[in-house]
């Protein structure tokens, strides 16, 4: 799985809000992403898994899955747009949480 670190909201590293993205090809447990989340030690860890055209995102923090997190939605986007080739983000149509 690849993992990045983003620092939303700056145009420089160790500025702005600290967020980790993995993207990994299939969804890891919930104990995973926990534990990922918890070595990260970092603000917030986004998952996005690829489905067809669209991402799936989830959020945990060290202490447990959030509902939603802006910060580390806009360092998914960007990661994915950066470093995932023939990749589109599109944000009219994002299915996020654990419902997913």
């Amino acid at each position: 799985m690849k993992q990045y670190v983003v620092d939303a909201f700056a145009d420089r590293v160790f500025e702005g809000n600290p967020a980790a993205v993995c993207l990994p090809e299939t969804w890891p447990s919930d104990q995973q992403m926990l534990a990922i989340a918890r070595e990260n030690r970092l603000p917030e860890t986004a998952f996005a898994v690829r489905d067809g055209k669209d991402w799936r995102l989830r959020w945990f923090a060290p202490s447990g899955e959030v509902s939603l997190c802006g910060h580390a939605t806009l360092a998914a986007a960007y990661a994915i747009c950066r470093f995932v080739s023939d990749t589109q983000w599109s944000p009219h149509r994002s299915e996020t949480g654990q419902a997913v």
